[in-house]
């Protein structure tokens, strides 16, 4: 399964180009969030939905569906400039990695409710904002992509287990090529949210049995800024004929859960030896190894497995551009695809957990690059 084009909305701007070159410069993307009294966050910059999508159809557009639309118009636009359109109908599919929605057209459909005259005082436009795949939905809408459509909620994985229901759904014959990626959205309910889902996973109390190599919790996910962003890749069978040759190869993608009480670096290490004995890659033919950043036992993973060198090829983004959520395994595969160049033919590997417990790793050759 092949990456053809790619697009992302980021910290960095609102380009691909954007992208490629903050995460050449490693450039940190942290400034205070407009109106939050001083706080925080990593936010694609000067982005509205109605400025990016025009008036019609964004009066009611969540954050998190106009940079999903944003970012398969970018994938669909470039296609259409090298490959001459065709890129829509029912012979493309759309699979979109979110972690829960729009947390923020949730609480205020729910506020509305509540606070009205009437339990259905709403605004009838703002129901389809609170549908779990409104993002997915309006990206077909809006482009005429009309193969299957499919929201994955798997969070900081659902990306990488986006490339599993791609490739079945190309195998299958269900479509001709997939987009494939993820979105997040910043807002003030996701800050909220996430900051009392942190707090109320303390460290366990001095003293307590710790797993063998574990490290000093709690993890840098519950210090990391939030941030936002969406990617997304449009993946085509490997003997698919293409405009140009592939920016990357998808050779193997694998998942596994953490069974309560076990050692999660030890998930995330069987993980990538399985993904690589998959794609019969062997760990000293690896460049590049990177994860999230965001957990402990994850960089414990890698350290174990590669050298110092391979694991600092590519930037760590979980660091740079705050906790992606949805949207971080898809801009960890851009990353890897904006990289191509510098290793021709080389191996990467991606890897991605969950706070669920879920692991993931991807297995990817490298083509020849933007």
């Amino acid at each position: 399964m092949n990456i053809t084009a790619w697009s992302a909305l980021s910290p960095y701007g609102h380009t691909a180009a954007d992208f490629t070159t903050g995460v050449r410069q490693r450039r940190a993307t942290a400034a205070p969030v407009p109106g939050a009294h001083g706080q925080l966050g990593c936010l694609v910059p000067l982005f509205e939905p109605r400025t990016a999508l025009g008036r019609k159809g964004t009066r009611h557009m969540n954050r998190v569906t106009a940079l999903a639309v944003t970012a398969v118009g970018a994938v669909l636009d470039h296609l259409d400039h090298t490959e001459g359109g065709g890129q829509r109908g029912l012979d493309t599919a759309l699979v979109l990695g979110t972690t829960t929605g729009s947390v923020q057209s949730m609480t205020d459909f729910t506020r509305s409710s509540l606070t009205g005259e009437r339990p259905y005082d709403v605004e009838p436009g703002v129901i389809p904002n609170s549908v779990m795949n409104c993002a997915a939905a309006q990206c077909a809408i809006r482009h005429r992509i009309q193969g299957p459509n499919t929201t994955l909620a798997a969070g900081r994985t659902a990306a990488l287990l986006g490339l599993l229901y791609a490739r079945r759904l190309l195998r299958a014959g269900r479509a001709r090529s997939v987009l494939c990626g993820g979105a997040e959205e910043y807002t003030t309910a996701r800050a909220w949210l996430e900051a009392r889902s942190r707090a109320a996973t303390p460290p366990p109390p001095a003293g307590a049995p710790r797993l063998p190599g574990e490290g000093p919790p709690p993890s840098a996910a519950a210090f990391a800024l939030l941030g936002e962003g969406a990617a997304v890749l449009r993946l085509t069978p490997a003997d698919m004929t293409t405009a140009a040759p592939p920016l990357a190869t998808v050779l193997a993608v694998e998942t596994r859960h953490t069974p309560e009480g076990t050692d999660p670096a030890a998930t995330v290490r069987a993980t990538v030896t399985e993904a690589l004995a998959r794609s019969g890659v062997a760990a000293d033919d690896v460049w590049a190894a990177t994860g999230t950043g965001l957990d402990p036992a994850e960089t414990r993973a890698l350290d174990a497995l590669f050298s110092r060198q391979v694991c600092g090829q590519l930037p760590t983004l979980g660091l740079l551009l705050g906790d992606t959520g949805a949207a971080s395994a898809a801009l960890q595969l851009a990353a890897v695809v904006a990289s191509a160049g510098q290793a021709p033919g080389g191996h990467a590997v991606i890897t991605s957990v969950d706070g669920q417990g879920v692991a993931a790793a991807a297995v990817l050759r490298m083509g020849e690059g933007v």
